[in-house]
């Protein structure tokens, strides 16, 4: 199957550890499909909650559609993930432990169907996320000394 990605939340790989993956489905208007289709998609600030068994995802900003004729329009609601029920109820044993959290991490298009990849992850302490910068720097001198080599 093929998947093409909308929008990632690049913060959230560097800011958390993450534990574990799951793919759901979002559930949005037809305005905000079209409108995530163009990438108008920021995850600042965005997480999940559990609530009465289902779960919904928070402060994910979906630009207006531009040829929307939706006059109130709210860019940050919340917007109910499309679960089973075992699912949403590991996700919620695994944010009672402590120090984990939900967080949106990716919004892709899979077979014309928009899905929200969303992760289990606990922060990462300072230290390492100097060392996720130390790495980063060190594969991009590998990279470039490569390509300088390949060059030559």
């Amino acid at each position: 199957m093929e998947k093409k990605t909308l929008a990632k939340n690049k913060k959230a790989f560097f800011d958390y550890e993450i534990l574990d993956q799951i793919e759901a489905g979002i559930q949005l208007t037809g305005a905000e499909v079209k409108s995530c289709r163009e990438a108008k998609v920021s995850f600042k600030g965005a997480f999940i909650d559990v609530w009465h068994e289902e779960a919904f995802v928070n402060e994910i900003h979906i630009s207006k559609y531009r040829h929307a004729s939706q006059k109130e329009y709210d860019p940050t609601r919340k917007r109910r993930l499309l679960l089973h029920k075992k699912e949403i109820l590991k996700i919620e044993g695994q944010i009672s432990a402590k120090g984990a959290t939900c967080v949106p991490l990716e919004i892709y298009l899979k077979s014309g169907i928009i899905k929200c990849l969303i992760g289990i992850c606990r922060g990462k302490k300072k230290f390492d996320k100097r060392e996720s910068l130390k790495k980063r720097s060190q594969d991009l001198e590998i990279k470039r000394a490569l390509k300088n080599f390949s060059q030559k």
